[in-house]
């Protein structure tokens, strides 16, 4: 079993849409804690240290054989836990993290919450350092697409998110910081490659749990 912890509900019928399309037969748990996120807005990222940790411990008393922590925000976090928890703890962006360095040295970053910029662009050039390869990140706040997401309006949300990609100059490859941001990827029209979390990170999450 492999334990998804979501910061929104949104997160829930995506992953099990890809679980169904490139994993059938892996069973997933979704642990869905929305304050996290808004503790990290007022009060910053080491407020949530330790609900993290106790999240991550809960999903792993509760039979999971690793952890997949959907939100680039609090990925770091989660994954420090794994040491004090003896199985696999993985954030969602590595993967795709480790594809952008791959694609070229100019990485832009697109993110529609701020406090997700930096986690996202310093997962980039960690990536860059293990490979040693040389990397500039822009890290970009999609202006206004935040709002839309709070509302709701999810049509809204991804449209603001591809015409910023559609807008991006100088750049080898395009990372869409949030896992929410995915859908986004389909709608840009711009020849330089577009990356999102879900699929590869599903991917680590089903092979760390010893599922297909």
């Amino acid at each position: 079993m492999l334990a998804l912890l979501h910061t929104s509900p949104v997160h829930v019928p995506v992953f099990d849409t890809l679980r169904d399309d490139a994993h059938p037969g892996l069973e997933l748990r979704h642990l869905v804690a929305e304050g996290l996120l808004h503790r990290v807005r007022a009060e910053g990222l080491a407020a949530v240290v330790d609900e993290v940790r106790a999240r991550v411990r809960e999903a792993v008393a509760d039979g999971a054989r690793a952890v997949l922590c959907t939100c680039s925000t609090i990925g770091g976090v989660a994954e420090e836990a794994a040491a004090e928890v003896g199985v696999p703890v993985l954030r969602v962006d590595r993967p795709m993290a480790r594809a952008a360095v791959a694609a070229g040295p100019r990485v832009v970053v697109l993110a529609a919450y701020e406090g997700t910029l930096g986690p996202t662009a310093s997962l980039v050039e960690e990536e860059a350092r293990r490979v040693g390869r040389p990397v500039e990140v822009r890290a970009l706040l999609v202006e206004g697409a935040w709002a839309h997401f709070e509302a709701g309006d999810t049509a809204a949300y991804v449209h603001r998110v591809a015409d910023a990609a559609d807008a991006v100059t100088g750049a080898d490859v395009i990372v869409l910081a949030q896992a929410s941001m995915a859908l986004a990827e389909r709608l840009t029209t711009t020849a330089v490659p577009v990356l999102s979390s879900p699929r590869p990170g599903l991917a680590a999450g089903a092979a760390a749990s010893g599922g297909r």
